[in-house]
C-alpha cells in the first residue's frame, strides 16, 4: 500500500504532468491545428461532434505519451543540456519504470477513444503509435529525426480522414505532406536552440546537418507548405476566407525569419512557437470559408 500510493503522491503527480508537459501546451496545438483541418476537409464542413470530442482528446492523450517516450529515450542526455536538465528523468522526480508505465497508460487510453471509430482507423492508430514510440530514438541514428516526427505528427490527418469519411483520399494526401514539411520547419527551429549542447553530446538533428543553410532550408520549407495550402485551396474549390488566413500565415512565416536571422536561441524558440498562431490562422480561416 505503501508503494501504491508513493505512485500517487502529490510530488510524483507533479513530475508526471510535467513528464507529460501539460504545463507548456504548444505541442498539443501543433498537433491539434492540422487534426482539425483534416476534419473540417473531410467533412467539408463541421465534423461529426463524436469524432471531434474523441479526435481532441486522442491529441491531448498521444502528444503527452510521446513526450513521456521522448524523456526516456533521452533520460541519458537531457541533463547534460541546459533547457533540459530538470526534467523529471534526469532530476530524479520520476524512474524510468514509472515513465514506461505512464507512456503504456497513455497510449491505452488513446486506443480506447479510437475504439469508437471505425475498424479501418482502428487499424491505422497502429501505425500513430509506432510512428510516436520511434521518434525520439532517431535523433541517435540519423540527421532526420524531424521528418520521423512530422511523419507522427501528420498520422492524425491520415486517421480523421478514415474515421470522417471511411476513406483516404489525395487531399488527405495532400495535408499529410503539408503538415509534414511544416513540422520539419518548426522543429529545426526548435533545435536551433539547443544546437550548441546537441554538438556536444551527440544528438543529431536537421539544425545540425543543416548548419549555415539552416534558415534558408527552413524558408523554403515554409515556402512548400505555402505552395500546398494553395493546391489544397484549389482542389477543394476554397474561397477568399481561407486563402485569408494562408496569407496571414505566410505573414508569420516573414515574422519568424525574421526572429531567427541571428540564430540567437530565445528568439528561435520564439519563432517555433509562434506557429501555433500559423496553424490557428489556417483553421479560422477554413472554418470560416465552409461557414459561407
Amino acid at each position: 500500500m505503501m508503494l501504491s500510493a508513493s505512485l500517487f503522491s502529490s510530488e510524483k503527480l507533479l513530475g508526471y504532468s510535467q513528464l507529460m508537459r501539460l504545463e507548456k501546451p504548444i505541442g498539443i496545438y501543433l498537433l491539434l491545428w492540422p487534426t482539425l483541418w483534416a476534419l473540417w476537409v473531410a467533412a467539408e464542413g463541421i465534423p461529426d461532434v463524436k469524432l471531434l470530442i474523441i479526435f481532441c482528446l486522442g491529441v491531448v492523450l498521444m502528444r503527452s505519451a510521446g513526450c513521456v517516450i521522448n524523456d526516456y529515450a533521452d533520460r541519458n542526455l537531457d541533463g547534460h543540456v541546459e533547457r533540459t536538465r530538470n526534467r523529471p528523468l534526469p532530476a530524479g522526480r520520476v524512474t524510468e519504470k514509472e515513465a514506461l508505465g505512464l507512456f503504456g497508460f497513455l497510449c491505452l487510453l488513446a486506443f480506447v477513444l479510437v475504439l469508437f471509430t471505425d475498424t479501418q482507423t482502428v487499424l491505422l492508430s497502429f501505425g500513430g503509435v509506432l510512428l510516436a514510440a520511434i521518434y525520439p530514438f532517431m535523433k541517435r541514428y540519423t540527421h532526420f529525426p524531424q521528418l520521423v516526427l512530422g511523419a507522427a505528427f501528420s498520422w492524425a490527418v491520415i486517421m480523421a480522414f478514415s474515421a470522417q469519411s471511411g476513406e483516404v483520399p489525395r487531399q488527405a494526401w495532400l495535408i499529410y505532406v503539408i503538415n509534414l514539411l511544416w513540422t520539419v520547419a518548426y522543429d529545426t527551429m526548435y533545435a536551433m536552440t539547443d544546437r550548441e549542447d546537441d554538438l556536444k553530446v551527440g544528438i543529431k538533428s536537421t539544425a545540425v546537418l543543416f548548419g549555415d543553410a539552416d534558415k534558408l532550408i527552413v524558408g523554403v520549407l515554409q515556402l512548400l507548405v505555402l505552395i500546398g495550402l494553395l493546391l489544397l485551396g484549389d482542389l477543394m474549390g476554397l474561397g477568399l476566407a481561407f486563402y485569408a488566413g494562408v496569407a496571414a500565415s505566410a505573414a508569420l512565416f516573414g515574422y519568424q525569419q525574421y526572429l531567427i536571422r541571428d540564430r540567437a536561441p530565445q528568439a528561435c524558440f520564439t519563432a517555433f512557437l509562434n506557429n501555433h498562431w500559423a496553424g490557428s490562422l489556417i483553421f479560422l480561416g477554413l472554418f470560416v470559408d465552409y461557414l459561407l
